[in-house]
């Protein structure tokens, strides 16, 4: 586990601006060029950043019930747990999203698409918001396209499929992949660690998000805090 904090509000996608906590966890089974989270896997200086973290400083074990302790203290509505990518230690996961269930708490899981939810996971009424990766990732598409992933996602109550996006080329690869796939919702997002950034690709795309039918998001935690952590 990497952190946990709030509250705060959920800055991207169907959720934007709701009340919430955040549970980031360590690991991902991708190294996304651009990732605005690289100190949760980055041990080795591979993205943009160019830094190698330590996991030895942004890691730490702990149990479900401490963590559930802690987001219950922070009285909030919504538990949204990112990474990384999370799907990577559902297992684990299943005992605390069991018991934030119980208690009505409603709870969003932040994915990259690459890995299907088990059927257990996906009976708690979790939200999945998908998130995609296009090719300015740098990865591969055999490493982040996963079409079988992708459609057992896909069956979910409530799903969304979030893309990163700059350009209008990014946004027509979107449409390709939607089109093979025929993934629905879509939340468009523009990519940046800064409001310069932020604003500047949102500018860019946001009239042919709307052409195309899609939904638009900002990174309202990006436009507040910048890339503070823990916010």
């Amino acid at each position: 586990m990497n952190e946990v904090f709030g509250p705060t509000v959920q800055g991207e996608g169907p959720s934007s601006g709701q009340r919430c906590a955040f549970v980031r966890l360590g690991g991902c089974n991708l190294s996304c060029r651009w990732c605005d989270t690289p100190y949760t896997w980055d041990w080795k200086g591979v993205s943009d950043e160019g830094r190698a973290y330590d996991p030895r400083q942004e890691l730490t074990q702990r149990t479900a019930d401490e963590v559930l302790e802690t987001l219950l203290a922070m009285d909030v509505a919504l538990i949204v747990i990112s990474g990384g990518e999370p799907l990577q230690q559902q297992k684990r996961l299943i005992p605390l999203v069991r018991s934030l269930r119980d208690r009505r708490i409603a709870v969003e899981i932040e994915t990259n698409g690459t890995i299907a939810p088990t059927d257990e996971l996906v009976s708690l009424g979790v939200r999945f918001n998908v998130s995609p990766k296009l090719a300015h990732s740098g990865e591969p598409e055999s490493r982040r396209i996963k079409p079988s992933a992708l459609q057992k996602l896909h069956q979910t109550p409530g799903v969304a499929f979030k893309f990163v996006c700059r350009t209008h080329d990014d946004l027509a690869e979107v449409a390709a992949l939607q089109e093979r796939m025929g993934l629905a919702p879509v939340w468009i997002m523009p990519e940046g660690k800064n409001q310069l950034d932020v604003t500047r690709h949102l500018s860019d795309i946001a009239g042919e998000v709307v052409r195309r039918g899609w939904n638009l998001s900002t990174r309202l935690h990006v436009l507040a805090w910048g890339d503070r952590r823990g916010v």
